[in-house]
């Protein structure tokens, strides 16, 4: 029996690569779409598909002719997010795709805090009327982003007071994802999924654990919104993309951050990973604090 064409978007990116190759594994017929498919990665029996951006319904429609289940990762953050998505979803539907699992963020809502989670929100209320069924992996921060974010003065700084975050892996989103599309059952149907980290900590806590890992001071200072906006000015960026970035930490202070969910162990049959054992992990996500040789 031959199981179901899977499209898989975002695969050039951190999740979509990961859920892509996982799939590829499996022996599952993959599909990969993107804007430039010469971005994409080779995977064993996977097919690229032609060039096909959200936007882009035609594309999309013809990337998506066959498919069956449709892997959306959101596309990258824009004043036009929302449309580019709703495209994508009609197109979807237009070409017969019969499931999305859409990669949402925790809290979506209409007034969250988190602005870029409002985009999310009109994402999962169109897919929620599209005739098609859905299931929707709404991940917390990223493990990842914590060192990221922390700059080689030693510094983790934003508005996030003293909320507290259960940051996720990127390895934990890939497999619970993955873990929902080779289940060609209805149990995920309509089916919310926040997936988090195990336990939920503050940034100073976080920063915290960056010091133990890296064995130099690093703090976390915490920053009003006036200072929050004024210490990313450099960047250049425009008004909403800064008003994300700040916002995301102001999601941590409202306390909207604060969940824990048992979603990844129970859809993976292992516990999710703390932040502790990522930063063992995955030295590479924090040299860039370590002092030059």
């Amino acid at each position: 029996m031959i199981s179901p064409l899977v499209a898989v978007t975002g695969a050039s990116g951190a999740v979509g690569g990961r859920v892509a190759a996982r799939l590829a594994r499996t022996g599952v017929p993959v599909r990969l779409l993107g804007r430039d498919p010469s971005r994409l990665p080779r995977l064993p029996g996977a097919v690229l598909a032609p060039p096909a951006p959200y936007g882009d319904g035609e594309a999309m429609r013809r990337a998506l002719d066959g498919a069956h289940t449709l892997f959306l990762v959101s596309a990258h953050e824009s004043p036009g997010r929302v449309l580019e998505h709703t495209t994508a979803v009609g197109a979807a539907v237009a070409a017969g795709v019969e499931r999305i699992v859409y990669v949402s963020f925790l809290g979506a809502a209409p007034d969250a805090t988190f602005t870029f989670a409002r985009d999310h929100w009109h994402t999962e209320a169109h897919i929620r009327v599209a005739e098609v069924r859905h299931t929707f992996l709404r991940d917390s921060w990223y493990l990842a982003g914590l060192p990221a974010m922390t700059g080689t003065d030693g510094v983790l700084r934003g508005p996030g007071g003293d909320g507290r975050v259960a940051a996720v892996a990127h390895e934990d989103i890939a497999d619970a994802a993955s873990a929902v599309l080779l289940d060609e059952g209805t149990g995920h149907d309509g089916v919310t999924y926040d997936l988090t980290g195990p336990e939920a900590f503050t940034l100073a806590e976080a920063a915290q654990e960056l010091s133990r890992i890296t064995g130099r001071p690093v703090r976390y200072v915490p920053e009003t919104r006036e200072e929050a906006y004024a210490s990313r000015a450099h960047y250049g960026a425009q008004e909403w993309e800064v008003a994300g970035w700040v916002t995301s930490y102001e999601a941590i202070a409202a306390g909207e951050m604060d969940v824990v969910s048992d979603a990844v162990p129970r859809l993976t049959g292992r516990p999710a990973e703390g932040l502790a054992a990522y930063l063992r992990e995955n030295p590479d996500s924090w040299r860039h604090l370590l002092p030059e040789a």
